[in-house]
């Protein structure tokens, strides 16, 4: 059963989906025209689950599902995951990216592939204080406390070792 985003308990599931590219406006008004209907028929063993989806940064795919009103099984993920597979075959976009995400000195959203990391981070395109996006995050609470956080706070901080003064 589909509910608002913002109505759904702090405690919330979420699963967090990067596109590779930038969605068009165009885009995003399509896919959330496309969830609403997904998420209603979206039921654990034939019971009803509880959740919603959302968009943000024309780049992140967000679903979420109360588990206080009823787990989901892993048949529920894994048909939560074919409808993201679904959209991005439908836009050609990639939602499994694992990039690095992150915020630019002008303020735009910035992918860098795994391999591209540690340059990167030599050319000075990722400091330790380059904001990027948690998409590690597991509940709502944690997409709106820690959604942005500093590069070294997150995964990407073992690329910023320093040596420890003696």
């Amino acid at each position: 059963m589909w509910i608002p985003f913002e109505q759904l308990p702090d405690t919330a599931r979420v699963w967090v989906y990067q596109s590779a590219r930038p969605l068009t406006d165009a885009e995003v008004a399509a896919i959330e025209t496309d969830l609403k209907p997904a998420v209603d028929g979206w039921a654990a063993h034939g019971t009803p689950l509880l959740g919603s989806a959302q968009l943000r940064n024309n780049r992140f795919l967000i679903v979420a599902v109360d588990e206080g009103h009823h787990l989901p099984s892993g048949c529920s993920i894994d048909s939560s995951v074919r409808w993201v597979r679904g959209i991005g075959q439908t836009l050609n976009a990639d939602f499994f990216d694992r990039s690095a995400a992150f915020v630019t000195a002008e303020g735009a959203v910035e992918t860098v592939a795994l391999p591209q990391i540690k340059t990167a981070v030599t050319e000075g395109r990722i400091t330790p204080d380059t904001p990027v996006f948690n998409t590690l995050v597991a509940t709502k609470a944690e997409l709106q406390n820690r959604w942005q956080i500093k590069a070294a706070d997150s995964w990407l901080k073992r690329y910023f070792k320093t040596t420890p003064v003696v």
